[in-house]
């Protein structure tokens, strides 16, 4: 109200003036008995305008279809308008920062790619690599603390038959401030007093794994995976997992199965004995293998060998790996298979020989192979021993 009184009155004094200006010549001007003053002329052609300006026709411009030239000048100069106001400083999402092991297989390799997150790797199995990682990562990042950031790793990985080391990176997770998503397909049934996985076998409170996964075609024998952690962890998967959003949720049989699974393991913990009985019996047989030597740990039951001379080529060791893989299976009807990979593989691991070991194999099954890989070996290794 304060500022409109003056323009109010502004105008108010502005009229006075242009009325008084005509008033001055028809100050004394009477036409058909009605006397002419500034007010009737003002108001006169104030109407003459606007009845002008209605009468006008309105501009039409010619229509000329544009030549080629107007319409490439036009697209140049066209800048759109954008959908959306540009994001401020305080406003703006960083992607997550996934640190993963340069070992993990593909099917973790492939959810890395998927979930669109910046994915930085460290040297397989390796703290000091790991540590170094997470220091220029977080050094000088304002913003560290409100980034989602994960350290991805396998408990055991499938490509070296390597345990991560869970106690170091819990460490690492909390001095900066990461989370923890560790894979325990292979792990599941088979590490800890009662086949509980890696934070059992460590000691490390289930509590500081902030996401487990695993599948359950391995120690469960069936099929489909899990995906856990805490609470708030868990009504999230529910609401946003695939199978809830596309109804492709796990088949009642399975479930069903994976649960007598479970239900055996803790009912018959001898499993787990005969496990490791048979893990530490093939590591024996398989000490002195020619041309081999395992490089996975005691407790895994992914017994990875590898050859001790390289050649210097991948596909030929990959060949040589294959032969001896055919000739086992084709001599002695023993499966094996090698850790061959796709060009989208991004692990660079030697590759060697995969066997793995469940509790109802028994000693002879053990004796077996590990005769004829060494038989077969020896022949297909002798120019490199």
């Amino acid at each position: 109200m304060d500022m409109a009184l003056p323009v109010v009155n502004a105008t108010a004094a502005a009229l006075a003036r242009v009325s008084a200006a005509f008033n001055a010549p028809f100050a004394r001007a009477v036409v058909f008995g009605v006397h002419i003053d500034g007010h009737l002329v003002v108001e006169g052609l104030l109407i003459t305008v606007i009845v002008f300006q209605l009468s006008r026709k309105s501009y039409k411009p010619p229509k000329k279809p544009l030549t080629e030239k107007e319409i490439d000048e036009l697209c140049d100069e066209w800048e759109p308008e954008p959908l959306c106001p540009p994001i401020k400083e305080g406003g703006r999402i960083d992607t997550p920062m996934l640190e993963s092991d340069e070992g993990v297989q593909w099917a973790v390799q492939n959810g890395l790619h998927l979930s669109r997150s910046t994915v930085v790797y460290f040297k397989h199995n390796d703290m000091a690599s790991l540590a170094s990682t997470l220091e220029k990562l977080t050094r000088g990042n304002k913003r560290a603390e409100k980034i989602r950031r994960y350290i991805v790793v396998e408990s055991i990985y499938q490509n070296s038959g390597q345990i991560a080391p869970l106690d170091e990176i819990v460490k690492l997770k909390e001095k900066y401030r990461f989370r923890v998503i560790l894979e325990e397909s292979h792990s599941f049934g088979v590490l800890g007093k009662s086949g509980r996985g890696l934070a059992e076998h460590y000691g490390v409170p289930i509590e500081k794994i902030d996401i487990i996964t695993a599948g359950m075609g391995n120690a469960l024998a069936t099929d489909g995976g899990f995906c856990t952690g805490s609470v708030r962890v868990v009504d999230h998967q529910r609401l946003s997992s695939a199978g809830y959003v596309f109804s492709a949720s796990l088949p009642p049989y399975l479930a069903t199965a994976a649960v007598s699974a479970v239900n055996y393991l803790e009912e018959n913990p001898s499993v787990l004995t005969n496990l490791r009985s048979n893990i530490a019996a093939l590591h024996k047989e398989l000490s002195d293998t020619p041309g081999l030597e395992i490089s996975s740990h005691i407790l895994s039951p992914i017994v990875f060998l590898k050859l001790k001379k390289l050649t210097g080529s991948p596909a030929t060791d990959l060949d040589l790996l294959e032969t001896i893989a055919e000739r086992v299976l084709k001599e002695d009807s023993v499966f094996i298979v090698t850790s061959k990979k796709s060009n989208l593989d991004r692990c660079r691991l030697p590759l060697g020989i995969r066997l793995f070991v469940s509790a109802g194999h028994t000693e002879s099954d053990i004796s077996m192979l590990s005769s004829s890989l060494k038989r077969v070996s020896a022949s297909v290794l002798s120019d490199y021993l």
